[in-house]
């Protein structure tokens, strides 16, 4: 038979060592939510960068954008037409001609020449298409209020390179697209800028006359 003395040694070091346990997994659960708190901190400070509109001084652009004065798609569709008309008139010399129609090679050679033709298409008719309405101003997909522009810069007619004609231009596109020629602009945040058009004698004559009529209030 055991000693009473050392049975109740054996019971203290047991609710020592689970007192010990508990405060173990007390502390753990606490760095546990701890941790939690910080994620959902980090979790909620993303969200908030992500859904948020880059701060560059400039006025959020209302929905109704107003009346078009201005406006280039960027591209049509009649490139679309290309594939079809070839694939046609290679059917129809097959068709007849001695030989049978390859259907599966005609499939195959309207799929190659129309899917990239489309995308082409699509691509420029959203990146490199403007336009201006009597409020706003859309370059590609960015669009800003007329009133956001502090000046409108002359056409560069001499030898040297104008600082705005070193900005980037409007738009997704680090520069002015092909086949396109940019007007200088400087926002009210003080960046430069530059808008751009095929046309853009005109889109310079429209977006100035709006501008004026935007800083007089009209």
């Amino acid at each position: 038979m055991s000693d009473p003395a050392e049975r109740v040694g054996s019971n203290d070091e047991d609710f020592d060592a689970a007192d010990l346990v508990d405060d173990q997994q007390d502390e753990v659960s606490l760095e546990k939510v701890d941790l939690d708190e910080v994620d959902l901190a980090d979790d909620d400070s993303n969200d908030a960068d992500g859904s948020a509109a880059p701060d560059d001084g400039l006025s959020p652009v209302d929905e109704d954008f107003g009346e078009v004065l201005f406006a280039e798609q960027g591209s049509g569709w009649w490139p679309m037409l290309i594939g079809p008309v070839l694939i046609g008139a290679i059917l129809l010399m097959e068709a007849l001609g001695p030989g049978q129609v390859h259907w599966p090679v005609m499939i195959i050679f309207f799929i190659v020449i129309t899917g990239p033709t489309y995308l082409f298409i699509t691509a420029a008719r959203t990146y490199a298409s403007v336009e201006l309405t009597d409020r706003t101003l859309r370059c590609g997909t960015r669009r800003i209020n007329l009133a956001d522009i502090a000046k409108i810069y002359p056409p560069n007619t001499g030898n040297d390179y104008k600082d705005w004609e070193k900005a980037t231009a409007l738009g997704e596109l680090p520069a002015v697209p092909r086949g396109r020629k940019g007007i200088g602009i400087r926002m009210v945040n003080g960046k430069l800028a530059q808008a751009w058009a095929r046309d853009v004698e005109r889109l310079r004559i429209e977006l100035t006359e709006a501008h004026l009529a935007v800083k007089m209030g009209l």
